[in-house]
């Protein structure tokens, strides 16, 4: 008996604190029977559900909702659902941060998400434009870079939307529509990219600069996120054991070189991006002065594609002094992802001259932390540098104990007994 009572226990946590999804404000659904209650809007005229106004357009539903937005309501007027017995339990994680909203507005302007825990605790709203009026439109939010809340401020368990925010004020009364409220896991975007970006051909040393890729060597010192006044949030991930950049919460970013760069007798810049929701997307080339010249990026969402721009397309900059990167075009809710930048001439070269070419070896490749690493011979001595360009080992032998590293991928700087360099990367696992 103790034991079924147990089970029942459990199954009613079970019921508590499930995510309660998608809000579909339909008779048998969620979202139309909730304690919706609206603030900052003047007489706060309460959430109706009504019959779809416009069922011929995007959004076929039977039923949705709608707010009124006063002239006379605060630009931040909203409506939120009930602590607890609305919403339910909600978990930030990677398969459950993207939120979708259709919206039907006769103005333009922004519809913000904000999720709140169950003490009041909460990261903001974040907030996108619709793109058209007097039409259902599906609007994409982006949370991946919130976080949940500490263990004393509770779980997250409220849903605050508003539907027309807007900072200028209103010269009407306004009525929006919204409904179909979904998350990742009821068929939402996946919000990181499940693959790595393509390895790049193999080419000799001498025709290419690399900023950040692992395929070749990259110069040192760069400043993947100088502080710029950016909402854009920067970190490293691995992807399918490869370091990617992630641009979360992208508006613009820039990209600073220790020392200018001379490129110009190279003849293209490379790079890979994936994003689910970005919409524009313009790279930059910028030379002292400062000159600088955008090319905007074809986007296909949902896949890496991969850029291969003439320098030529960068009008004005000087090549023998770029100074910078720049990305921009995003709303300050989207992500981007990046990887393998970098300059380039002719032709990929002939994997077996590549091969003779790079005789040092180092195996095994990938390495199990802890295990040791046996270097070529010929190596005389050897650097061992992260990331951040920062030499963690200098050695000097044939064997590297990675017992001293942590798990991630390095590059090996090896000196044969010629005093000729080669570098090599080493992934740690």
């Amino acid at each position: 008996m103790r034991m079924f009572t147990t089970i029942l226990l459990v199954l009613a946590a079970s019921v508590v604190f499930a995510q309660n999804a998608p809000i579909d404000f339909e008779p048998d659904g969620q979202g139309a029977d909730w304690a919706w209650t609206v603030f900052e809007n003047d007489t706060n005229p309460p959430v109706e559900i009504i019959a779809n106004p416009d069922p011929s357009g995007a959004n076929t539903s039977s039923t949705v909702a709608k707010f009124t937005a006063l002239q006379t309501g605060m630009p931040w007027a909203g409506c939120e659902s009930q602590h607890g017995a609305d919403l339910g339990e909600f978990v930030l994680d990677a398969s459950n941060s993207m939120i979708k909203i259709m919206v039907w507005k006769s103005v333009i302007s922004d519809v913000g998400i904000k999720l709140v825990s169950s003490t009041g605790w909460s990261q903001g709203e974040i907030k996108v434009a619709n793109t058209v009026i007097n039409q259902w439109e599906e609007i994409t939010i982006n949370f991946s870079a919130f976080t949940n809340p500490p263990p004393e401020e509770g779980v997250l368990d409220q849903i605050v939307i508003f539907p027309d925010f807007n900072l200028d004020g209103r010269t009407q009364d306004n009525v929006v529509y919204f409904d179909n409220i979904t998350f990742n896991e009821q068929g939402g975007t996946p919000n990181d990219p499940t693959t790595a970006a393509p390895t790049p051909p193999g080419r000799f040393p001498e025709d290419v600069v690399s900023v950040f890729s692992h395929a070749y060597d990259n110069v040192a010192g760069t400043d993947f996120n100088p502080s710029w006044g950016q909402s854009t949030i920067v970190s490293t991930i691995e992807i399918d054991g490869n370091a990617t950049l992630k641009y979360a919460n992208f508006n613009y970013q820039g990209t600073q070189f220790a020392e200018p760069l001379d490129v110009e007798i190279m003849e293209f810049l490379h790079l890979d991006m994936w994003t689910a929701d970005a919409t524009s997307v313009n790279v930059f080339c910028i030379s002292t002065g400062p000159v600088e010249t955008a090319f905007a990026l074809p986007i296909t969402p949902g896949q890496w594609e991969s850029y291969d721009i003439p320098l030529g397309t960068f009008t004005g900059v000087d090549f023998t002094d770029l100074i910078q990167f720049k990305f921009d075009g995003g709303n300050g809710a989207q992500t981007i992802y990046l990887d393998n930048l970098y300059f380039y001439k002719g032709n990929p070269t002939n994997t077996n001259e590549l091969a003779q070419q790079n005789k040092l070896k180092l195996y095994p490749n990938p390495v199990a932390q802890g295990e040791v690493v046996r270097l070529d011979a010929q190596v005389q001595q050897f650097d061992v540098i992260d990331l951040n360009g920062r030499t963690v080992l200098s050695v000097n032998n044939t064997f590297l104990q990675t017992g001293e590293l942590s798990k991630g991928i390095y590059l090996i700087r090896m000196i044969d007994k010629n005093e000729a360099v080669q570098m090599q990367k080493l992934v740690v696992k």
